[in-house]
């Protein structure tokens, strides 16, 4: 698919690896639209930045956990729009949630934006890409779909269902629809990290650094352009998920 031209909604996509994919988007020559659920400020400035490319956004805010907001988005941009081309599913919610424990509300919240989010969003955007006779949708997974992560029950098993959604709707939705997924490993580290902590992560990996999230719009980039990839991932970490090997 040439982005040029086309119509790109990431959700998610005011900050961090969802602002990189929605800049990569502008100047590749989409209008984007940003969703966002409380990140305003960062929204507003991402626009900006769209704007300054030559691209036209839109900025919608919107729980995806809740699918009368979707729908309510669906709306929003058959009006700026007509529809969309392009779907990233980006939002996240990073958050712990250890097992077992009194508290489900972290086991709610993230379930609701990493499964049900993606799940509404793609449900309600894909009858209107394939009215328009085609479409590329990448979903952003990480390396927990295939591995347990210590304190972050709800959050790789998210990311595990985010990329069975992935290959199920691309069996679903194809040949009209491509569907495709991104994981990304150490690309940024979070604010609570120490220097040995960001050391450390980056001796696990085969190139012995970290990458940007810009690595990660440039691969998102690769599978919308990419017409004969549906179904896969690319996983963009560095060799983090083979570093492990580096000394044994």
């Amino acid at each position: 698919m040439d982005i040029k031209n086309k119509v790109a909604l990431v959700t998610g996509g005011a900050h961090r690896v969802g602002k990189a994919i929605t800049l990569m988007l502008a100047r590749a020559g989409a209008n984007v639209v940003i969703n966002y659920h409380t990140s305003a400020a960062q929204a507003e400035a991402t626009a900006e930045e769209v704007r300054a490319l030559g691209a036209k956004p839109l900025i919608i805010q919107a729980n995806i956990a809740d699918y009368n907001q979707v729908k309510a988005m669906v709306g929003q941009v058959k009006i700026w729009f007509e529809g969309v081309d392009i779907l990233i599913n980006s939002a996240d919610r990073w958050e712990k949630s250890p097992f077992p424990s009194e508290d489900i509300g972290p086991w709610e919240r993230i379930i609701g934006t990493g499964v049900n989010g993606p799940y509404y969003v793609t449900n309600a955007f894909a009858p209107m890409m394939l009215e328009r006779g085609g479409g590329a949708i990448v979903n952003i997974v990480d390396l927990s779909a295939w591995e347990a992560w210590p304190n972050f029950t709800a959050h790789a098993v998210a990311k595990s269902a985010l990329l069975a959604l992935t290959r199920q709707s691309a069996l679903e939705l194809g040949p009209t629809i491509r569907v495709n997924a991104v994981a990304p490993g150490p690309v940024l580290p979070p604010s609570d990290y120490s220097p040995k902590q960001i050391e450390n992560v980056a001796a696990r990996t085969l190139l012995n650094r970290w990458g940007s999230a810009e690595d990660v719009a440039q691969a998102v980039k690769f599978l919308i352009e990419a017409d004969y990839i549906s179904g896969e991932t690319i996983r963009v970490d560095g060799g983090e998920h083979y570093g492990h090997r580096k000394h044994s």
